[in-house]
């Protein structure tokens, strides 16, 4: 059973994530069929106004969610699928020449603003969340990878894990079962700052066009195509720009509540 003050150190965290979550996974199946457009900047039409195209603010809200937050959780999973694996191989070699290897074309990839990356990547594929999911999440890899590396390096010099090798324990045991299990508190402090990067790449080619049409309903496009009336009619920049917002700051209130939670001493038999 969970603490009660555990619970409340999680609770602002998780009811920020919800929000943007929730209308993410469920706004699609509320919002319905579109209704008649109205005038643009519309504070009247319905319950928070008409955007620039005259569509209903409400309705662009629910249906714009999936396309940021679920691209943005999809490109963060994905960088850490590639980043773990290549991070650990490259502390856990003992060739030098290996490591180089793996680690030296990531600083080459570094030395390039990841924008950019997106930009001319994107000139090459094909529209759509999936291809700017890739697009994100691959270029999310170089600076996770960094990341790992040096978490595990410091974890594979310790005397546990030349035991583990003098044992004969295989790779994947000692990569996953013993050094990646050490650095899970070093890998959920990062995770909240690939979330908030790749948010910011997802909703910056939004505002360039790339991956999304410049009239979907998209939150990040609503931010962008809406700032001209900001005055007339707030609501359709200002509540998806809080959604976004939200839903970095909610991960990383969450994450740290992680983080700050007390290890407990192990019982007489030795389990924590």
């Amino acid at each position: 059973m969970t603490p009660p003050r555990s619970a409340a150190r999680h609770a602002p965290g998780a009811a920020l994530l919800a929000v943007p979550l929730l209308l993410a996974l469920l706004g699609p199946l509320a919002a319905g069929p579109a209704g008649p457009r109205a005038v643009s900047f519309d504070p009247g039409a319905g319950p928070l106004g008409s955007d620039f195209a005259g569509r209903d603010v409400w309705h662009q809200l629910l249906l714009g969610g999936r396309s940021v937050v679920l691209v943005a959780l999809a490109a963060t999973a994905l960088a850490y699928l590639l980043a773990v694996p290549l991070g650990l191989s490259a502390a856990l070699t003992r060739r030098a020449w290996l490591e180089e290897a793996l680690m030296r074309p990531l600083d080459v990839l570094l030395a390039v603003p990841s924008l950019l990356l997106v930009l001319l990547a994107a000139a090459t594929l094909a529209p759509g969340p999936a291809g700017l999911t890739v697009l994100v999440g691959a270029v999310t890899v170089p600076d996770a990878a960094r990341v790992v590396h040096a978490a595990a390096t410091e974890i594979a010099a310790r005397p546990a894990v030349e035991a583990l090798r003098m044992q004969g324990e295989s790779w994947a045991r000692t990569a996953l079962g013993h050094v990646a299990r050490s650095m899970r508190r070093t890998l959920a402090a990062d995770a909240g700052i690939r979330l908030t990067g790749a948010l910011y790449l997802v909703a910056t080619a939004a505002f360039l066009g790339v991956g999304v049409a410049p009239d979907a309903a998209d939150w990040a496009v609503m931010v962008d195509r809406n700032r001209t009336g900001l005055l007339l009619q707030p609501w359709a920049v200002v509540l998806p720009a809080l959604l976004v917002a939200a839903l970095s700051l909610g991960a990383n209130l969450l994450l740290d509540a992680a983080l700050r939670a007390p290890h407990r001493a192990p019982d007489r038999k030795g389990r924590p």
